[in-house]
């Protein structure tokens, strides 16, 4: 009864944190720009006071490795739900004494505003600052330089998601392993022969084995053992398009899954995966964006059944694959996109989902801030709706945070929160109501924790 009470008191709770978080509702309160930035300063406040005793709390806590437990992530036997933000570029940055500050300054920025999770690269295969400058051959300045944003980010308390290759030719890809096994006399006619040919298999289980093993040579942590990475992303996006029955990439996924988990068994691992459904959902494929989509070798939840895959990752880019003009059919894409996979996570997987990149270009025709205030609002709304619930709906990744001055990097998506209040604030809230979730006592405290004060705080300035 005891824990029943508890829980009808965190339910009332939560309904009354969450009575504004519908879509319609937020689009609405945004109209009135007087309304909007009365209550951004109220809860500017009551963000500011809260993070201060968060931070301190989170400085007294160990920092320790992120786990899972159903469909929900968790530290330290507390759930972890999670507003982050992908940087790619951030090891190329760090090499290079000039560009190097602008690591730290993204971690702290992005960390003033509650966000607790980055996406980035553990890869540069045979490119301009090359990490990887043949099969096994690195170079040890540019490791240096991932060593240091790893130690950057332990600094920030932000958590990594590394991600180990990538489908596009962007950094190399899976087009420069292919370059290189026909280097070493290998007859490859496809790109796609990077997930068949055994020899590139052992090119990239190598590349695997060499940055896990890795010890940093900022914290002398190896990164197998550090808690500061979140997951390892076996592929950014991949796709094989020569196979649409999806059997060679899902063989691929199944090797590298149990590869990665061979090492290290510690940490997460995710796919990298866009979202499509394939042909083992026919009845899903409606929820695809147009029917190339089910055409490149991915199929959603078959893929995320392997074993060795903890979570499930879901891109979202409806001006790329609805219509490049901003358009009405937008918003309802994306929140038919999030709720569908939400459901698949809980129905078919039994995991957590994050949606690991999402965004709306600025170049993009028709495009406005206000637009993507409320693109960046749906998606946030459709997270909570979930978490509140309990459900898989584990947290978001925006496409993508900068730091000031960096405009020859920006493909059109960049976001410095710094010039962008309205932005940030959403950003913000949405950081703060998480953390409510990820902060709440355990049953084993009976809400006698200093917490419980923070909580009644917060409880009665909603009331207000």
């Amino acid at each position: 009864m005891e824990k029943f009470g508890i829980h009808m008191l965190f339910l009332f709770f939560l309904l009354i944190l969450t009575k504004q978080l519908s879509s319609n509702a937020f689009i609405n309160s945004m109209a009135d720009e007087e309304v909007l930035n009365e209550d951004q300063n109220h809860d500017q406040e009551i963000i500011t006071s809260y993070d201060s005793e968060a931070m301190l709390e989170m400085e007294e806590d160990e920092w320790q490795m992120v786990g899972k437990k159903g469909n929900q992530f968790v530290v330290n036997n507390q759930p972890f739900y999670i507003n982050g933000f992908n940087t790619y570029w951030l090891m190329v940055f760090a090499a290079d004494d000039s560009t190097k500050g602008k690591v730290t300054e993204v971690f702290k920025q992005a960390s003033s505003f509650g966000m607790t999770v980055c996406r980035t690269w553990a890869f540069n295969d045979g490119q301009w600052r090359a990490l990887q400058k043949s099969p096994s051959v690195y170079d040890e300045d540019i490791f240096k330089a991932l060593d240091f944003v790893v130690s950057e980010a332990r600094k920030y308390k932000i958590r990594l998601i590394l991600s180990l290759a990538n489908n596009w030719e962007a950094y190399g890809g899976k087009a420069q392993y292919v370059k290189w096994g026909k280097e070493a006399g290998l007859n490859l006619t496809s790109d796609d022969d990077f997930f068949s040919h055994p020899t590139l298999r052992s090119y990239y289980k190598a590349h695997v084995k060499t940055v896990l093993n890795r010890v940093n040579t900022f914290t002398n942590i190896t990164y197998k053992e550090d808690p500061t990475i979140f997951a390892w992303e076996l592929m950014n996006e991949p796709r094989c398009n020569s196979d649409p029955t999806g059997d060679t990439l899902q063989d691929w996924i199944q090797e590298m899954a149990f590869h990665v988990k061979k090492i290290d068994p510690k940490h997460l691992v995710e796919i990298g995966l866009e979202g499509f459904y394939g042909p083992s959902t026919p009845h899903r494929l409606q929820f695809n964006p147009n029917t190339y989509a089910q055409q490149v070798g991915t199929d959603f939840i078959r893929n995320h059944q392997v074993l060795g895959v903890d979570f499930a990752s879901v891109h979202m880019y409806a001006d790329s694959w609805v219509s490049p003009q901003i358009a009405d059919t937008h918003i309802p894409f994306v929140i038919s996109w999030m709720e569908a996979h939400i459901e698949d996570a809980e129905k078919y997987l039994g995991m957590p989902v994050v949606f690991t990149e999402f965004g709306v270009s600025s170049k993009d025709p028709g495009y406005n801030s206000s637009y993507r205030d409320t693109l960046i609002s749906t998606v946030y709304s459709s997270i909570l709706n979930s978490t509140k619930k309990g459900g898989s709906g584990a947290g978001c990744l925006l496409w993508q945070v900068f730091p000031e001055d960096t405009d020859n990097m920006d493909d059109g998506y960049a976001i410095v929160l710094s010039k962008s209040p309205s932005t940030s604030s959403i950003v913000s809230l949405h950081s703060y109501r998480l953390n409510l979730f990820n902060t709440l006592c355990s049953s084993k405290c009976n809400w006698s924790c200093k917490k419980k004060k923070m909580l009644e705080k917060i409880l009665y300035h909603d009331e207000l």
